[in-house]
Formats: structure tokens, sequence, C-alpha cells
């Protein structure tokens, strides 16, 4: 498992950006990096620097996605039809972890890989415990029994921190889901703008 999970909020510090929109984050007092130099002054960014800096925020935000694993994205985003940059945000966003935090299941991206890892996501009657699972149109997602009275889910739902969006349909009464279609990066509720066009140019280098 990434290291990530024990940082969170030192890449929000180090990007400069509160990259999941919460409300404690540091970079809503503190918007410069971590560590004694993190006030410096900084220079310029170069073309990698920035393409870099776009890759590391899309690939964050996801939690606990390893360069590897977030490289075999690129690849198969590269590998269908259409707009790249649309496909790899279509990919991440259809990850099991992914989708129940979109739901409204759990308060962050951090904890739905933990929530599916421990076995309390069931997809079309069948438990998975893969993070990375990739969730088609129409799959119901739903949450065990026992699970949908954890004081985690039932904050997380009440939560009026994050809204729903419209590519999946949720019953918060019977804890269940479905996601309708795949979304565009306009469909997507991030906190901070994403560049995944200069993720592909990173990546195509």
């Amino acid at each position: 498992m990434s290291k990530r999970k024990s940082a969170k909020y030192k890449i929000n510090r180090r990007l400069g950006v509160n990259l999941w929109g919460r409300p404690k984050s540091p970079v809503n007092k503190r918007s410069y990096g971590p560590g004694e130099h993190g006030q410096a002054r900084r220079r310029k960014p170069s073309d990698f620097g920035i393409q870099l800096a776009a890759k590391q925020k899309l690939k964050g935000y996801y939690g606990n996605i390893t360069e590897r694993q977030f490289k075999r994205y690129y690849t198969e985003a590269v590998r269908r039809r259409g707009d790249t940059g649309e496909n790899l945000i279509e990919l991440l966003e259809r990850r099991l972890d992914a989708a129940i935090y979109r739901m409204k299941f759990v308060p962050t991206v951090f904890s739905a890989r933990q929530f599916v890892s421990h076995g309390h996501v069931m997809v079309n009657g069948k438990r998975v415990t893969i993070a990375s699972y990739q969730i088609k149109d129409g799959d119901m997602i739903e949450l065990k029994e026992k699970s949908r009275e954890l004081p985690i889910v039932l904050e997380a739902s009440a939560s009026p921190e994050r809204e729903l969006p419209d590519y999946v349909d949720v019953d918060h009464n019977k804890m269940r889901g479905r996601m309708i279609r795949g979304p565009k990066l306009s469909d997507v509720p991030y906190p901070v703008q994403m560049e995944p066009n200069l993720v592909i140019e990173f990546y195509s280098r």
C-alpha cells in the first residue's frame, strides 16, 4: 500500500492546492510547501514541471494509486478510441474505490480503498475487495448489510460537504447505487482544476 495515506495533507501543501476540498486542509491556512524551505521564492516552472505537477495532482487525488498503476491507466487510455485525456478520467472514475467515494458511502478516497479491501462492498451481489476493480455502466454497487450502519458510512452519506454527480444514481436508504455512464472531465466534481491533457503530454514525452 502507498505511504501516501499517512501524509495525505503533505500533498496539498507541496502542490499548493486543497486537493480534496476538505475544511481541515493545511492549505486553507498556509499555501506554501512543507518544511523549512517551504516559503522560499519559487522559480517559474518549466513545461516539464507544469506537466509533472498536473500528473501528481491527478494521481494524488485518487489516494493510493502507484506510479506503475497510474501509467497503466495512461496506456489503456491511449489504446482506446476518442480523447486520451477524457479516457484517462473515465478509467480513474470507474475504479470501485472512486465510485463509492462519489456515491458518498465513505468520507475520503483513502477510506474508500480501505473500505473495499476490508470486504464491505458488493458489486452485482458479489463481494469485491479490489479497489481498482473497473465498474461498468449499470453495475449495482451496494454495501453489505452489516456495513450500512457503520458511523463512517452514516456520517459520509449525510455530509453536505460533497454533492452527488449526475453520472451516478444512489439510494442512501438502501446504501446502493449504480454508475449510469462514464463521466467526462467536465462532469467530475473536482475541487481543483485537473488537466489530463498535461498528464498525457508528460507520459508521451
